[in-house]
């Protein structure tokens, strides 16, 4: 790489460029480990861009490998959603899909080597216990009076353990490592608890589950892992993550941390997310008011748009928070260069043309001007149309180019219309129906009379016209920073009453009845959409991604 290309490279990037030059490593092996305990999140599309990301770029491989340690909270659908997950953001893991729990006899056998070697023992005390002794970040702890149990009693109970002779809390494996290490994760950890619910892939096979801090290192070093990329909360795990290694004299993995993803008005935790799901806040994982992937992908969001925002927020080594405007800004910018055009209005209200003849006539509007291969479609044009209310003023300012009486509009891929009355409910005083006028000299394409008006609008035929149901999301929680709550509030509290709008009866233009579930559209005017997963021939249902604009992202 030139100097051009050094001054591209990230913290990690330029790790893995020097153990590569230097000789320390001749190819890369990275890996992602997500537990199999509820759906991924956009915090973990980043993780996944980073170890699928990097490795592919050092023509390394990454291992996906399910941390599957804790039957209680694990099921097979969570492995299964993951999996389409991870094949929906364009990544392809190495070889067959791997799980920790492969290597539970392995990873036994580690656990019964510290045993032999007296850095670990079996502890009768409950967790509460272990919590009480383990002191503080600045007072040491107090030895459990069982760490000096005899090499062949810890192998005897932690055989037992495994056997089923004990009950869940009974006793746990620790290793016997410093119980006044001012790092509180070195201060004799639980290696091993006793569990008893079925596993989704051992079943009733184990009794007792390794915990995170012994599996994943070694898991690591089982599959001979060169850069273990993980986020910055697991900085302080590190010293355990080597002990266990170097105690163990097995590969020497090197574990990388980076800053994890937080965005504005979201919060990105498991537990959280589920209470959500269950306590019936949204609809679903895959509500698209969700930060789940597969939120996300019902939206609308395209998975290069959400690639390209992991690439644009980067790998920093401190934390902080993304203005999910950045977000919205990376899916506008790839939807404008994929999504089909169509007209829709959302609010409408009738406009008639009184000098047009009663025939329909065909045009033509070209389904993405970003796209030369995209063709064009046919749209019905007549007497009878409808436009946004919005986009007509009685009394309009001078800066307001739409439609008000006398003005002039040009209706997009049509004419250009002049207003020349309007009715209005007697009642209400709400306008019913705009009366206009059109220059049949100035059809788009065709136009030669050199007028130029300010406005264009869009438009739908009104007897051709589709009725959808439109679902327009906001944020779900309204404080920008959800992991500083106020002094006695629970996230919930932060809800937004608004983040779903949903309008019954928008009128689309006939040819969006060729869209199907999945597909992504722009309504001219109104932002980017996408036809949702329940949508059929008898109700045509769409999710708008997101806006047509927003404000310059916070940097």
């Amino acid at each position: 790489m030139d100097n051009q290309d050094n001054k591209r490279l990230n913290f990690i990037k330029q790790i893995i460029k020097d153990d590569l030059s230097s000789g320390k490593h001749q190819s890369i092996q990275t890996r992602f480990p997500p537990e199999p305990n509820g759906y991924l999140h956009i915090g973990h599309a980043k993780a996944i861009s980073v170890s699928f990301g990097i490795a592919s770029e050092f023509n390394g491989k990454c291992n996906l490998r399910f941390d599957d340690t804790n039957p209680e909270k694990e099921e097979a659908t969570y492995v299964e959603s993951i999996k389409e997950d991870i094949k929906w953001l364009g990544f392809e893991w190495n070889g067959d899909v791997l799980f920790t729990s492969d290597y539970f006899e392995t990873l036994y056998n580690f656990a019964v080597n510290l045993i032999k070697k007296g850095l670990a023992y079996v502890d009768d005390l409950n967790s509460d216990e272990i919590a009480e002794l383990k002191g503080t970040p600045h007072q040491a702890g107090k030895p459990s009076p069982f760490r000096e149990r005899s090499v062949e009693d810890n192998l005897r109970m932690f055989d037992e353990m495994k056997a089923g002779v004990y009950n869940e809390g009974e006793k746990s494996l620790r290793a016997k490592i410093d119980m006044a290490s001012p790092n509180m994760h070195m201060r004799d950890p639980i290696m091993y608890r006793i569990k008893k619910d079925a596993h989704h892939r051992t079943g009733k096979a184990w009794s007792v589950y390794p915990m995170y801090d012994f599996a994943h290192g070694q898991s690591d070093a089982i599959e001979s892992v060169t850069h273990s990329l993980c986020t910055l909360e697991f900085e302080v795990h590190r010293p355990l993550y080597n002990w266990f290694i170097e105690n163990l004299e097995i590969y020497p993995s090197r574990q990388i941390e980076y800053a994890r993803l937080h965005l504005s008005n979201t919060v990105l935790s498991k537990r959280k997310l589920l209470q959500l799901v269950k306590e019936g806040h949204v609809t679903g994982w895959d509500d698209p008011r969700m930060p789940t992937i597969s939120g996300l992908r019902r939206k609308g969001y395209s998975p290069e748009s959400i690639r390209n925002f992991t690439d644009r927020i980067g790998v920093a080594k401190r934390n902080g928070i993304t203005d999910v405007a950045l977000l919205e800004f990376s899916v506008r910018e790839d939807l404008n260069k994929r999504a089909i055009r169509r007209f829709g209005v959302m609010d409408p209200v009738k406009l008639t043309i009184t000098n047009y003849p009663a025939e329909v006539e065909i045009l033509s509007g070209d389904n993405n001007p970003e796209d030369e291969n995209a063709g064009s479609r046919e749209i019905p044009f007549g007497k009878h149309l409808v436009i946004e209310k919005s986009d007509f003023m009685i009394d309009p300012p001078k800066k307001f180019f739409r439609l008000g009486p006398g003005r002039e509009v040009r209706l997009k891929h049509a004419y250009i219309i002049k207003c020349e009355d309007y009715i209005t409910d007697p009642e209400t005083g709400e306008v019913n129906e705009i009366l206009c006028t059109y220059d049949p000299a100035t059809k788009s394409g065709q136009d030669k009379t050199g007028k130029k008006v300010k406005g264009t609008l869009s438009w739908v035929s009104e007897p051709h016209g589709i009725s959808a149901e439109v679902r327009i999301y906001n944020k779900l929680f309204l404080k920008e920073n959800m992991n500083d709550l106020e002094e006695g509030k629970d996230f919930i509290d932060y809800l937004n009453p608004d983040s779903l709008k949903v309008i019954q009866h928008a009128i689309m233009e006939p040819a969006i009845a060729e869209a199907k579930p999945g597909d992504y559209l722009q309504l001219i005017r109104l932002g980017y959409y996408m036809v949702d997963i329940d949508s059929n021939n008898d109700q045509l249902i769409l999710n708008q991604s997101v806006s047509m604009r927003d404000s310059k992202p916070k940097k």
